[in-house]
């Protein structure tokens, strides 16, 4: 009896723990990598079906768009800086619409509108975007947030295929930044740091993160606010923090890439 009592109480003592560590958001997540890829999938799959509000771009009509989206994915995963390079399957989705947005549902599953790629100028500040997104799902993000929201049960009922509603409004919350589903602030400093981490063991220039930022920043008016800053809240230091990390890296010199993300560009609708 005393034993079973001694084992209560430290299994009380652990859920205590995690409740405590989930709230002072300290990085613990409930879900394993397995699962952040079978939600990513789930996600995935609404959205596919879904295409009043995600027109997906075409791969077979429009082939060499996605070469070029799965190329720079392939030279960030060939940084060797991402944990889960092999684990995740990192698949890109285009979807043909003017917004200026992008984002990454758990797993490594990821999203681009065409309005984003072509509000760009070069390729390093779109591999910036990219490895900003990858990030946050190799940093596992998504799900830790998703489940302080819904709680870990909820979350575990939609895996096992209960109320595809909340996984529509869970997808429509990722693409259209409602409040609740943001990134935290911490989330995205460290979204940005790594991102610099990754381009920096590519060919490109490693803080071009910073010079989207500084684009996004000019679109920005009193009344209208981009969509990517919306989901990916914009602390003020952010422009300085990634030039710390990049400093602290030894300020290596990359590549801008203009005239292949023209290419890159001329191959969309």
């Amino acid at each position: 009896m005393k034993k079973y009592t001694i084992g209560l109480l430290v299994v009380t003592a652990l859920i205590l723990t995690i409740v405590a560590a989930c709230k002072k958001d300290t990085g613990l997540n409930m879900f394993t990598v397995d699962q952040d890829i079978e939600f990513g999938q789930a996600l995935d799959d609404t959205i596919v079906k879904d295409p009043a509000h995600y027109p997906i771009l075409d791969r077979d009509k429009y082939p060499l768009a996605y070469e070029h989206i799965e190329r720079i994915r392939n030279n960030i995963l060939a940084s060797g800086e991402l944990k889960y390079a092999e684990r995740f399957d990192w698949q890109v989705t285009i979807i043909d619409d003017t917004i200026l947005n992008a984002f990454a549902a758990p797993g490594g599953f990821m999203y681009f509108y065409t309005g984003i790629i072509k509000f760009l100028d070069n390729e390093a500040q779109f591999a910036g975007v990219m490895a900003h997104e990858m990030a946050h799902c190799d940093r596992r993000h998504a799900t830790k947030n998703m489940t302080k929201m819904y709680g870990f049960s909820v979350m575990m009922g939609m895996l096992v295929g209960n109320n595809p509603g909340q996984l529509a409004q869970i997808a429509a919350g990722m693409a259209q930044g409602l409040t609740s589903l943001a990134f935290s602030r911490e989330n995205e400093y460290e979204a940005d740091e790594y991102a610099v981490r990754f381009l920096n063991g590519t060919d490109y220039h490693p803080p071009a993160l910073g010079g989207f930022f500084e684009k996004l920043e000019g679109k920005k008016t009193k009344s209208y606010t981009p969509t990517f800053l919306m989901t990916h809240p914009s602390p003020e230091d952010r422009l300085e923090k990634i030039n710390e990390t990049w400093v602290k890296l030894g300020s290596k010199q990359g590549q801008l890439f203009e005239e292949r993300y023209q290419e890159f560009k001329n191959s969309l609708p």
